[in-house]
């Protein structure tokens, strides 16, 4: 009887201070008591007569996690080591496969895979069920033991069995570790004036990157229009999120987080700049738009700023917070939800683009015919002074942009309604 008043009492405080940030509050409703004593008779007996032998330790924590676990797919207790990594993930290098995953009826499924990560040259893909790690299932594990297991030292294997989107059957694929690239932003001209700019994640300096790209863009040829693609953006940082809106924002709302205590909600405004974006934007979405990526596409859309061009997003329109305790280990708790300028949630509905229209892959290209030109006969002349180094670099940047064009049905489009906005907007004035 007295281990069981001991295990009342670890119960106790436990509920204490998840429940309370620490503070004591007194239980005086007969059902709370009722509930906590019938959870320490429970561990107490598994404790004793479990098959396998279990410790104390073990058994709390497991049941913490299993707590979290079923509040939403994103609440979850880690391991300092867990903790450490999901920390990494914005700040610091690792080294992984690569891929934003989510728990969803109790099984593992990507949301995007990072771009330029070996998940991603893999072949992983938005809606992929992962099934098993290195021989291990999958629903044996809580969402932060896959990631763990996921990542380790550069150059090491890890085998995943993955059953694709539309796939018959499930298939292993062995995926060398390298380093997960911080690097968030990718930009190129696509025609004079017209930039595609890629943001991969929202990591600690996306905003910084992206305003980089900007004032290059500027000082080249100019802003004329903007494709944003946030296809397969997992989210990440909403600091981040809030900044890039603001670029392309003068002012208003941007998003909103409402939580069940006042001190949660809170909204974000934009704020006049003179470096704000003011050419016409068209914002790329599709399944793999999630998160914070669709904090910007929601903000910008509702505040008639952009264009959104593509297939509906993810839907994820939670917030959680990284919460240290003492002991190293971290919880990453869901605290609010949050709304586009609108008012709108998306969670588990996603934006809906203005114009949807479905990624067609791009048919299997041709060898094409011989064909001489001067340069390549033997012996050829050539220029005297070397030619134009600059010339030739524009070049081979155009070549790369009609080839993007050309594989890319989505990008095709949305370049030309970033070409068309201005005149559709003299029209409807």
């Amino acid at each position: 009887m007295k281990k069981i008043s001991l295990l009342t009492a670890a119960a106790l405080a436990l509920v204490f201070f998840l429940a309370g940030g620490g503070a004591m509050k007194a239980v005086s409703a007969e059902a709370d008591y009722e509930s906590l004593r019938r959870f320490s008779q429970i561990l107490d007996i598994v404790e004793q007569h479990y098959v396998n032998d279990v410790s104390h330790k073990e058994l709390l924590e497991d049941a913490l996690k299993g707590m979290l676990q079923n509040l939403d797919p994103h609440s979850t207790l880690m391991t300092e080591k867990e903790f450490q990594e999901m920390q990494e993930n914005t700040s610091g290098e690792f080294f992984g496969v690569g891929v934003e995953i989510t728990m969803e009826n109790g099984q593992v499924m990507v949301v995007s895979p990072i771009e330029d990560t070996p998940g991603y040259k893999a072949g992983l893909q938005a809606g992929d069920s992962i099934l098993a790690v290195d021989g291990q299932y999958t629903m044996e594990m809580s969402l932060t033991e896959v990631v763990s297991r996921m990542r380790g030292k550069r150059g090491t294997v890890v085998e995943l069995k993955v059953l694709h989107k539309n796939g018959a059957k499930p298939v292993t694929m062995k995926i060398r570790r390298d380093a997960i690239p911080l690097l968030s932003v990718k930009s190129r001209e696509l025609e004079p004036g017209y930039h595609w700019i890629r943001l991969t994640r929202f990591s600690g300096h996306t905003a910084e990157e992206l305003s980089e790209a900007l004032n290059k863009a500027r000082a080249g040829s100019g802003l004329k229009g903007i494709v944003l693609d946030l296809r397969n953006n997992p989210g990440g940082l909403l600091d981040q999120s809030v900044e890039v809106s603001d670029l392309f924002l003068s002012g208003g709302d941007i998003v909103s987080m409402r939580g069940r205590d006042a001190a949660s909600r809170r909204v974000f405004k934009a704020r006049p700049s003179q470096d704000d974006v003011t050419c016409p934007v068209v914002v790329l979405v599709n399944a793999g738009t999630a998160s914070a990526s669709e904090i910007v596409a929601g903000a910008l859309r509702d505040q008639k700023r952009a264009l959104i061009v593509g297939e509906r997003t993810f839907g994820k329109g939670s917030v959680q917070n990284l919460i240290p305790l003492s002991d190293g280990t971290g919880l990453k708790l869901t605290v609010a939800r949050y709304y586009t300028p609108s008012g709108k949630s998306i969670q588990a509905e996603g934006i809906v683009p203005d114009f949807e229209i479905a990624w067609e892959p791009p048919r299997e290209e041709k060898t094409p015919e011989l064909s001489l030109r001067e340069k390549d006969l033997r012996g050829h002349l050539e220029q005297k002074d070397g030619g134009d180094k600059n010339e030739k670099s524009g070049t081979a940047e155009a070549e790369e942009a009609a080839r993007m064009l050309a594989r890319d049905n989505q990008l095709r489009m949305a370049l030309q309604f970033a070409k068309t906005l201005p005149a559709l907007r003299e029209l409807k004035n």
